[in-house]
């Protein structure tokens, strides 16, 4: 009888698709449900996938990530990041299956000085963070075997996100204004999909290590630091070296207010699960270097 696989809702997403490469790559079952075919926000749905794959452990990468347009775009930001997360938590409870969900930064307002616990008091800004931390209250109110992720600043070879922006943008401009006074640690998606695993290994394991826990990328900077060093590691491939200038966030204002900090303590989930994400800079290099790379063929 082959093992029980890991049920994954978003598998079209940049984390989805990063795990799911991983899950093939290690040989680990795995069954990716796309928007279209896995609708978080349809309980029928949910649970017709659950009954029919009768997985190990069911990952939620779903999520309604566009933080700016969640400002006027409520309902739908609330449908997936809230809604979705409840549905998916009494499902797994009902079926007896344990849930790991993937939250964000945005949970906190960034005025803290230093890097941020799983305990700190979650005080969102906006409507995406208000949105996650209220998926988050679900999972605890409903499910008790769950592991809850937060992570921060994903970025990777899939989607869209800032690192493929500022590569796109190092080929168009010769300035590029990026903020200056936001900090965080930019997580790859392949840290993420390994963090996912190490759980999932732990669980066959028998672990019961249910809770919120951090994880981000090793080492912290602004978003112009993380500008800087993608256009330093696409030069290597270009020879275009734009200038980076520092801006303030007053200077690029945006629907939705940022945390200053977004800065993660991720020190439990190491301890917890043996798993650290490599230094950001890394896997900036491996990421730049695997698009240009695409690029060329």
């Amino acid at each position: 009888m082959s093992a029980a696989p890991i049920l994954l809702f978003g598998a079209g997403g940049q984390l989805g698709r990063e795990l799911s490469a991983l899950a093939a790559e290690r040989g680990i079952p795995l069954v990716g449900l796309t928007r279209t075919e896995g609708d978080i926000t349809n309980a029928a749905a949910v649970a017709a996938a659950l009954q029919a794959h009768r997985p190990a452990l069911v990952v939620n990468a779903a999520a309604y990530t566009a933080v700016d347009r969640a400002e006027s775009d409520t309902l739908a930001a609330y449908a997936v990041n809230a809604e979705g997360p409840a549905i998916l938590a009494e499902a797994t409870a009902a079926a007896g299956v344990p849930l790991l969900h993937i939250s964000t930064d945005y949970v906190f307002d960034g005025s803290k000085p230093g890097p941020y616990l799983e305990s700190d008091a979650v005080t969102p800004l906006g409507v995406y963070g208000a949105s996650k931390a209220e998926g988050e209250a679900s999972l605890r109110a409903l499910q008790p075997r769950h592991v809850i992720l937060r992570t921060a600043w994903v970025y990777g070879i899939h989607g869209a996100n800032f690192l493929k922006t500022m590569l796109r943008l190092a080929g168009e401009r010769d300035v590029l204004r990026v903020v200056a006074d936001q900090r965080g640690c930019p997580t790859a998606t392949r840290d993420l999909a390994e963090a996912i695993l190490a759980v999932h290994a732990a669980l066959l394991a028998g672990a019961e290590p249910w809770g919120t826990y951090h994880f981000a990328g090793q080492g912290e900077t602004s978003w112009h630091g993380f500008a800087e060093a993608i256009v330093e590691a696409q030069a290597r491939f270009s020879g275009r070296r734009p200038v980076v200038e520092a801006i303030t966030t007053a200077d690029y204002p945006l629907p939705a207010r940022r945390p200053a900090n977004s800065v993660l303590d991720s020190s439990r989930f190491a301890a917890t699960f043996g798993y650290r994400a490599r230094p950001w800079q890394e896997r900036v290099n491996e990421v730049v270097a695997s698009l240009m790379a695409q690029r060329v063929s």
